[in-house]
């Protein structure tokens, strides 16, 4: 009962969390190279290597593992192959290590796509921040950006609640199409 208690006391403590400023609609997206997983493999995460292949989905999430992450995860799976139809491609990342990014892109993430690791820097230059939000983890919080192929800032939702992430930033890819 006390481990339950405690579980939905950090639940409630990730969607109580104020929402985060964001990076601006025509803002240059920040580069970044880091490591990262993909089918529980480690790889290399190069935001212009990305955009030479067109558009990217960059979406942050809290923490691996955690109810709202594993269901947002999933979701975008799914839509991967809408993704590709669009031209675009989708790279998760939050504040976990790359070890806990290798199990969750194989479980939660089914191998679709790429989830990286965001240090520090990362973090600050999304304006992603969360703090230390759950056991110690620091955490960031669920934004997602459409970057468009020149590396501009297409579309932004930022919202702790998961479940107009992937429609939203899937639309948006779409309409980079009608640009």
């Amino acid at each position: 009962m006390r481990i339950l208690i405690t579980a939905l006391a950090a639940a409630a403590a990730l969607t109580a969390l104020p929402a985060a400023a964001t990076l601006a609609v025509g803002a240059k997206a920040p580069a970044f190279a880091t490591r990262g997983a993909m089918a529980g493999k480690v790889i290399s995460v190069d935001l212009a290597k990305e955009l030479r292949r067109g558009p990217v989905v960059l979406y942050f999430f809290p923490a691996a593992f955690t109810g709202g992450c594993n269901a947002e995860a999933r979701a975008f799976a799914q839509a991967v192959p809408q993704f590709e139809a669009a031209g675009a491609h989708v790279i998760g990342m939050s504040a976990d290590d790359v070890a806990t990014l290798q199990k969750f892109s194989s479980s939660e993430c089914a191998g679709k796509f790429a989830v990286a690791s965001a240090g520090p820097r990362v973090i600050a230059g999304y304006d992603v921040a969360l703090g230390q939000a759950v056991k110690g983890r620091n955490v960031t919080s669920r934004t997602s950006y459409v970057i468009d192929r020149t590396g501009r800032i297409a579309f932004v939702h930022s919202d702790m609640n998961p479940a107009e992430h992937v429609q939203m930033t899937l639309a948006a890819v779409k309409q980079l199409g009608n640009r």
